[in-house]
């Protein structure tokens, strides 16, 4: 690696500067103590296990936090100029890796926040806050079809594929887990060994069946069962559409496509690996809902459910419809907001296609609602959930837990270089490049994830005893307000339709009846 010629080079101007000295006097020396000492530091910092980019950038990855040091506002200038707006802020990255590290993360003279600007959200306190929990409580996943129900926690991590991540970044996220509790979803690329650290899993199934599938891409049912009926993995979720790219299959390139990854997916080694836009094991919502109740049925009673970023509300009628039509349920449903994304997707789809966490979120949650089952239904949410604040307002808008997917790599070491397609991720944890993974030190690591899901649980229950709330149950969409123009706010309460229980299986209203109309069991929208 042209990184390290630089122990060389010092290694170099150290010999010559000694037979130099020999000759020259002091002032050559002097040049022998200085490249000694930048050769002894470079040395350290290769095998030091605390700082990924100094393993990876002996000496030179100093300058990054020097400038850290000098002012906070001068490394955002020289390391996020190019930035285009998607990664997180600069105040969001450092609350994340001061939660993983342990660090207490207040901030001098008060907030930076825009109270006045449009769209500006705030949480309703109390005057009379309570004790805050002391046990956190999960939530149970599993519906009547289901024999094996679930208990999961509040914040998990969400879904990442081994070939996306690295092989480090992987088992340190799998070893958190299972220090912290939560669970981890896999991602669609399959179970790979360095899932198999203790943490619960939630075994991602998307349009490659990577990890049960044919020699020619279609599921099968015998790999699935050999696999999903292992301990460690304790639910199966359908990924119908992602938030960064909904409507657009996966591309691995052959050049990363080694012999663990082709392993883990059931390809070829060395071919790029094409996940298609669409599923071939079922075409239409009622399709879809049989598929779940045979994965189901394979998995011995395991719970089984879908993802998807909402496109219109027409398509998540139309499941609702066939939930009905057939009598068959998933367990949960998880809604991934165009927002998210963790790594390399078309600026096109960033930017212009999928409907954002919150729409999506209280669509699912109203449209469940309204044909009687949101209360044998568990939600996911996904899409940038950062902190405490971020599961409790999701919780205000219909779900009942939260997966983060990009958060938990900046708690792994994650500096937002935006280079996670290009396969030389300065700090391992997008990259198949085992001399740049072994600069992530998977047991710190592992220590980081843990302590960081801890953090913003522990958060949210100290933002609910602020409420005046004893439990989660009790929030309420009137408890969270969005300044919608300048002196006018309102709150979730007034902000959205609202539908009774059964409301649209008895009598649709106006605003929902085109829609509901419009959609069928039998197929998806055009």
């Amino acid at each position: 690696m042209l990184r390290f010629y630089l122990f060389g080079v010092l290694a170099f101007l150290a010999v010559v500067t000694v037979f130099a000295g020999a000759v020259g006097g002091l002032a050559w020396w002097l040049l022998v103590a200085v490249t000694g000492a930048l050769l002894v530091l470079g040395i350290y910092d290769v095998v030091q296990t605390r700082h990924s980019i100094l393993r990876n950038y002996p000496i030179l990855g100093h300058v990054r936090y020097l400038l850290e040091g000098i002012r906070p506002e001068l490394q955002q200038y020289f390391i996020e100029r190019n930035y285009d707006g998607r990664p997180f802020d600069r105040d969001t990255r450092t609350a994340i890796y001061q939660r993983a590290k342990g660090t207490k993360g207040q901030h001098p003279f008060g907030t930076e926040r825009d109270v006045y600007r449009i769209g500006y959200e705030y949480l309703v306190h109390s005057a009379h806050p309570k004790p805050r929990m002391e046990v956190t409580p999960s939530v149970r996943i599993g519906g009547r079809d289901c024999a094996l129900p679930y208990d999961i926690a509040l914040a998990n991590i969400s879904s990442m594929s081994f070939g996306s991540l690295s092989s480090h970044a992987v088992e340190a996220m799998n070893r958190g887990a299972a220090a912290g509790g939560f669970a981890h979803e896999t991602g669609e690329g399959g179970i790979s060994p360095y899932h198999r650290h203790g943490g619960d899993l939630v075994w991602e199934i998307g349009s490659g069946y990577f990890g049960c599938r044919t020699p020619d891409g279609h599921f099968d049912e015998q790999q699935y069962v050999d696999v999903v009926r292992d301990e460690q993995v304790k639910m199966t979720s359908i990924k119908l559409s992602q938030g960064a790219k909904p409507g657009l299959g996966g591309v691995l390139p052959g050049a990363k496509v080694n012999r663990e990854i082709a392993a883990t997916r059931g390809i070829p080694v060395g071919e790029t690996c094409v996940s298609p836009p669409y599923h071939s094991a079922f075409g239409t919502p009622r399709e879809l809902l049989h598929f779940v109740a045979r994965l189901r049925e394979l998995s011995e009673g395991r719970p089984v459910g879908f993802k998807l970023c909402v496109g219109s509300r027409v398509d998540v009628l139309a499941i609702a419809k066939a939930m009905v039509a057939e009598d068959i349920r998933p367990d949960f449903i998880v809604v991934d907001g165009a927002e998210g994304g963790t790594g390399a997707a078309p600026l096109a789809y960033q930017d212009h296609v999928g409907m954002p966490l919150t729409e999506g979120l209280m669509t699912v949650h109203e449209v469940l609602t309204g044909v009687g089952l949101r209360e044998t239904i568990k939600i996911g949410a996904a899409g940038k959930v950062t902190d405490g604040m971020d599961i409790v307002k999701r919780l205000i808008q219909g779900a009942d837990y939260t997966l983060s997917a990009r958060a938990m790599m900046m708690a792994v070491g994650c500096i937002q270089a935006q280079t996670c397609h290009t396969n030389t991720c300065p700090v391992g944890v997008a990259t198949q490049d085992p001399k740049r993974v072994r600069a992530l030190h998977v047991p710190s690591k592992a220590e980081r994830v843990t302590r960081y899901q801890d953090g913003i649980v522990v958060q949210a229950t100290q933002v609910l005893a602020s409420m005046g709330l004893d439990s989660f149950d009790q929030l309420a969409p009137r408890m969270l307000r969005r300044q919608i123009d300048h002196g006018k706010v309102a709150s979730y309460a007034e902000l959205f339709d609202r539908l009774e229980p059964g409301q649209l299986l008895d009598n649709p209203p106006p605003a929902w009846r085109e829609e509901w109309e419009a959609a069928t069991a039998d197929r998806f929208t055009p």
